[in-house]
């Protein structure tokens, strides 16, 4: 008889506490194997197919991660953030958030460079930051609390990275439009239901 080991019992309790958040990181860990393994990235992966109706390239370009760093990064921030709001506001709320970011900030880095070969999920990451900061500011909630200094080193990061620099010394592209936009849509959808939030407070 062998006692059984606390960590599948800890990834379940966190799976069933946020399911969405569980979700999109198994996603994303599928998508980085398939971003390790495949050259080029398989179509229903590439940005695009609005003429062929294949809606979900509009969105699974998230998914891709291009190397295990790429997805430990965004696999941490997913689970900081989106772990946050789904607690908060629900998994249907992550997930509204999620789809709409992620189809703005796609488009934003297609718009910008004409390339449809990226993927990440980095600019859903920002849009969950630029959510959580607005919102937090005008409705303001425990749960949704993020230090100043860490809403900082992910602005500094943003703007360190549209330098340039990076591209030049790891000599890969940096999603930047993809960030950027993710940040704006982020902020928008934090500043209307935040707004939402505050005028619900008040008429309770």
């Amino acid at each position: 008889m062998t006692a059984e080991s606390p960590e599948p019992s800890r990834w379940r309790t966190a799976a069933k506490q946020h399911p969405v958040t569980a979700l999109l990181f198994f996603a994303s860990l599928c998508g980085w194997l398939v971003g390790s393994v495949f050259y080029p990235i398989p179509r229903m992966f590439v940005f695009g197919g609005i003429a062929e109706g294949e809606l979900w390239r509009l969105i699974s370009p998230i998914f891709v991660h291009f190397g295990l760093m790429h997805f430990v990064f965004n696999g941490l921030w997913l689970s900081l953030l989106g772990g946050r709001i789904e607690t908060l506001l629900g998994p249907m709320h992550l997930l509204l958030l999620v789809l709409v970011s992620a189809v703005i900030s796609n488009m934003g880095q297609f718009v910008w460079t004409g390339s449809v070969a990226f993927g990440g999920m980095s600019g859903v990451i920002y849009a969950l930051l630029g959510y959580i900061w607005i919102r937090n500011l005008l409705a303001p909630h425990p749960i949704l609390a993020l230090p100043k200094e860490l809403i900082g080193f992910m602005l500094f990061w943003l703007l360190f990275c549209m330098t340039g620099v990076l591209d030049f010394l790891l000599g890969v592209g940096i999603a930047n439009a993809a960030h950027f936009s993710g940040l704006l849509v982020g902020m928008l959808l934090g500043l209307i239901f935040g707004l939402v939030g505050t005028v619900r407070a008040r008429f309770k």
